[in-house]
C-alpha cells in the first residue's frame, strides 16, 4: 500500500493506493490520525483501494474519532462499489461523509 500526501488549497489531500488490510493498516495508522489532528480538512481518497476490511475500518475510525476531536473534518472520496457495500453493511457509511471523488470531496469543504 501507499499514501500519497498532497495540499490541495488548505485541504490535505492523502490518496490511498492498494489493499487495505491487516498487513497494511498499520501503515495508515502511522500516518492518518496525526494529519487528522494537525490538518482542519482532510479528504482521505480510496479511489485506488479495491478492499477494505475490518482492521481497515478501525484504522479509518481512529481517524474519523481524532478528528472529530479535534473539531476537524474528515471526508472520504472514490469508494469503489465492493468498498462502499462494506461501509454500508458495517454502517461505516453513517459515520463518515463519503463524496463521488476528490472534486466533489474538496467542494463540500468549501
Amino acid at each position: 500500500m501507499q499514501i500519497k500526501e498532497e495540499n490541495r488549497g488548505g485541504v490535505l489531500l492523502l490518496s490511498v493506493t492498494g489493499r487495505l488490510d491487516s498487513g497494511t493498516a498499520g501503515d495508515l495508522e502511522a500516518v492518518l490520525p496525526a494529519r487528522v489532528q494537525a490538518n482542519e480538512k482532510i479528504v482521505l481518497s480510496l479511489a485506488e483501494t479495491p478492499y477494505v476490511s475490518s482492521a481497515g475500518l478501525r484504522v479509518l475510525l481512529i481517524g474519523a474519532k481524532a478528528a472529530r476531536g479535534k473539531g476537524h473534518r474528515l471526508v472520504l472520496a472514490g469508494l469503489s462499489e465492493s468498498v462502499r457495500e462494506v461501509f454500508d453493511i458495517s454502517g461505516f457509511s453513517s459515520i463518515f461523509a463519503i463524496e463521488a471523488d476528490v472534486d466533489s470531496a474538496l467542494a463540500s469543504l468549501g
